[in-house]
């Protein structure tokens, strides 16, 4: 049981050292924080000039208008000249003059581009208002015609915003948890498959399996890969975690939190749920069908193909998933839900949906952690055969003779 230890310990420092993993580690949380740094000198730095000056010689009229559209005024700018040089400097998007000839109100609007969409429709909105109360000023109208002529029509809305909130939330929650668990399969398969295959044609194979039996180095190998993968979900969940602390305090992301708080809760939810156990054993079981793989190559420098069978195997999963996000009753989902290799897609795809019972669960489950344990009894016998084939015969034949080796 030592040598057991020794080798899964061995192979988990090996991998955990590397500036690969490293590297794998820090990247979600180099992107997070390079996205909300980016977000903060962009928004600081464009602020000033995304905002319009308004220049009026009625001192009323440019007053009401600020009064009706704060965020995108600067107040400090009055003159036409000032205006100019700012628009100028890069330091203002342009300046909207207001006037009244003739019993009319015009706006126009000199900048370095075209108004956002945005504010188009609030300085329309703006102008409509501010003629419509000119207008009734100059008609010299009775207070009960003025009331009449404010009649306005209602529209009534009912919305069921949790329903389409719980919907948005489990679409969010597929892809996050498909394209999660793709990622994290195609990685450690790679390194699964390199790691074995790294090592064929060595003569240090026959003096580690003269010492343990070929069983317990190719089980030391695969759960020193887990305890890896273990490592990247703990500091992931801590690491994510922090992100979601800091991302309900911070000035920049805390009125996005705010505003979609239900969302993000379902949306978690969803995923830090038994989902993470599928994302686990469909690891597991991958990475035990790479290790297989890598023991099948003819040779060391045969170690990047090695991975390629598996990887495709996994693409095929990923996918096959997308046509059936929106047909859950679909048999394919169902069945495919219990077979290993698919069921750690199709599976969180029913948990995400409420598709799936608690039977359901247990047996898909089952299911996959004793497909495990047979696939890795049985590579474990024949591991020997298959690592120490160094000729080169062909693939079929090295796959044929090592399913024929087992003792």
């Amino acid at each position: 049981m030592n040598k057991l230890w020794i080798v899964t310990l061995e192979t988990f420092l090996r991998q955990v050292k590397s500036w690969s993993f490293v590297l794998l580690i820090l990247g979600p949380f180099l992107m997070f924080g390079i996205s909300i740094g980016a977000g903060y000198l962009g928004a600081s730095g464009s602020a000033s000039s995304d905002e319009i000056a308004v220049i009026s010689a009625q001192a009323q009229l440019r007053k009401s208008f600020i009064t009706s559209d704060k965020d995108d005024v600067n107040k400090s700018i009055t003159d036409k000249q000032t205006a100019i040089k700012k628009m100028n400097n890069d330091k203002l998007a342009g300046y909207l003059e207001l006037k009244v000839s003739a019993g009319k109100i015009s706006g126009h609007y000199t900048g370095t581009s075209s108004l956002a969409t945005g504010t188009k429709s609030r300085i329309n909105s703006y102008l409509m208002q501010a003629q419509q109360q000119l207008n009734l000023a100059n008609a010299q109208l009775t207070a009960s015609q003025i009331k009449s002529l404010q009649q306005q029509p209602t529209l009534k809305e009912t919305v069921h915003k949790k329903t389409g909130t719980a919907n948005i939330a489990k679409k969010i929650s597929f892809w996050i948890t498909v394209i999660m668990v793709y990622m994290i399969l195609n990685t450690y398969t790679s390194i699964t498959a390199q790691e074995i295959a790294s090592e064929k044609g060595t003569k240090i194979m026959e003096i580690i399996f003269s010492s343990t039996t070929a069983f317990k180095y190719f089980l030391g190998k695969i759960l020193g890969v887990l305890l890896v993968i273990l490592a990247q979900v703990m500091v992931y969940l801590v690491g994510g975690w922090g992100a979601y602390i800091f991302a309900q305090n911070s000035s920049l992301t805390k009125p996005f939190m705010s505003q979609y708080h239900s969302m993000i809760t379902s949306v978690l939810k969803n995923l830090l749920s038994i989902n993470l156990v599928y994302l686990l054993l469909g690891v597991v079981i991958y990475t035990i069908l790479a290790a297989f793989s890598g023991a099948l190559v003819a040779k060391s420098e045969d170690a990047p193909k090695a991975a390629q069978p598996v990887i495709m195997l996994n693409l095929a999963a990923f996918f096959v998933t997308f046509p059936f996000q929106n047909n859950l009753d679909s048999m394919v989902v169902k069945v495919l839900s219990y077979i290993p290799f698919f069921s750690s897609y199709f599976m969180p795809l029913r948990i995400i949906n409420n598709n799936a019972s608690a039977l359901d669960i247990v047996l898909s489950i089952v299911i996959l952690t004793l497909s495990i344990f047979l696939l890795a009894g049985y590579i474990g016998k024949i591991y020997q055969g298959l690592m120490l084939q160094t000729d080169d015969s062909g693939f079929w034949k090295r796959f044929k003779r090592g399913l024929s080796y087992n003792k």
